[in-house]
């Protein structure tokens, strides 16, 4: 138990220092991946959902189930990104397959080439201080 608050402290003040703890008072809650996101690269709510549900269902398709379970385990509500990006029409009903699925994704949502350079790496950088080295490097390897 003792082990567990550690962690939780250890994740909570790197997140802060790292910019990702909310700055309403409270107990350290962390800040979504879409509002790091919208935060720092100046997207709408929507285009940074959606972009991380575009993600998701790429990695989805790309990785086995084990290694995606890691992989929206590290990405609190990584169902309910995959389904805003469904509902705003950037991810087909079958999911998007390949990095041009992605980059399409990106488009329908409004997203520049320039903005999506940084969005994919943040996202991908986000589940590796979440989940670990190792699920960064399977989201990494699943976007390529």
């Amino acid at each position: 138990m003792i082990r567990k608050a550690a962690v939780v402290g250890i994740v909570a003040a790197f997140a802060a220092a790292a910019g990702w703890a909310s700055a309403s008072p409270g107990v350290g809650s962390l800040v979504s991946v879409a509002d790091v996101l919208s935060k720092s690269l100046g997207v709408s709510g929507d285009q940074a959902s959606g972009g991380v549900g575009s993600i998701l269902s790429l990695a989805q398709s790309k990785l086995s189930a084990s290694d995606y379970t890691k992989v929206s385990s590290a990405i609190p509500g990584s169902d309910q990104y995959v389904q805003k990006a469904k509902d705003l029409g950037a991810v087909p009903s079958d999911g998007i397959t390949d990095k041009s699925g992605l980059d399409a994704a990106y488009q329908k949502l409004g997203i520049s080439p320039d903005v999506a350079k940084k969005f994919t790496p943040m996202v991908v950088d986000y589940a590796g201080k979440m989940g670990g080295s190792t699920v960064g490097s399977l989201l990494g390897a699943a976007l390529k």
